[in-house]
């Protein structure tokens, strides 16, 4: 005889979720996201994706400016309906309010990053980056493994602020060199030593 195990799903709201239900609703998954008022629960993440955010926020760690952070993880808010999380995000110093702090404002983000992952593609391709856009996030990178040494590629867009749509900017395979948003120089190769 087996035993059934219940959970309590919430259940919407007619008109769908805001932010303040995102930061509020209990006992929610970790790293839910809001996307366009429906809750997106995260499926379990396979290494690279750990790895790549441990080598892209170390990296980006080294060299930023001290008038900016980086940040892993945490929801930023779009609008009313939409609290993405982004992988890793650079955002103003001084919107880092407190060591408690479970959320940032969009206006105080810089750049985006999204480390695609099998049941998030069309999220970190299409969905995300949009939003971001529109939302007026001046860059995007979105990070994919590829190849048989399964290192990362990453793909870095800036905004058009007059269409609100990211323009490519570059493919990086092997060293992520940028002179925007600040100087950058981080050595993809070392994701084999994380």
């Amino acid at each position: 005889m087996s035993a059934e195990i219940s959970h309590q799903w919430p259940v919407p709201p007619r008109e769908g979720y805001t932010v303040d239900d995102l930061l509020t609703l209990p006992d929610l998954p970790p790293h839910t996201e809001l996307i366009d008022g429906s809750l997106v629960f995260v499926s379990p993440q396979c290494c690279f994706h750990s790895i790549a955010i441990d080598l892209l926020v170390q990296g980006l760690r080294g060299t930023v400016p001290p008038e900016l952070r980086v940040i892993r993880q945490m929801t930023v808010v779009l609008d009313k309906r939409n609290g993405p999380e982004p992988d890793v995000s650079v955002v103003r110093a001084a919107a880092v309010r407190s060591r408690e702090q479970t959320y940032f404002q969009v206006r105080d983000v810089l750049l985006a990053v999204e480390v695609v992952s099998p049941d998030s593609e069309a999220r970190d391709t299409d969905t995300k980056p949009h939003k971001y856009a529109n939302a007026g996030i001046p860059y995007f990178w979105r990070v994919e493994m590829a190849g048989t040494d399964e290192r990362p590629i990453v793909h870095t867009f800036e905004l058009d602020k007059e269409s609100r749509v990211y323009e490519p900017s570059g493919i990086f395979r092997d060293r992520l060199k940028l002179a925007v948003p600040f100087d950058i120089d981080i050595d993809l190769a070392e994701i084999d030593n994380l």
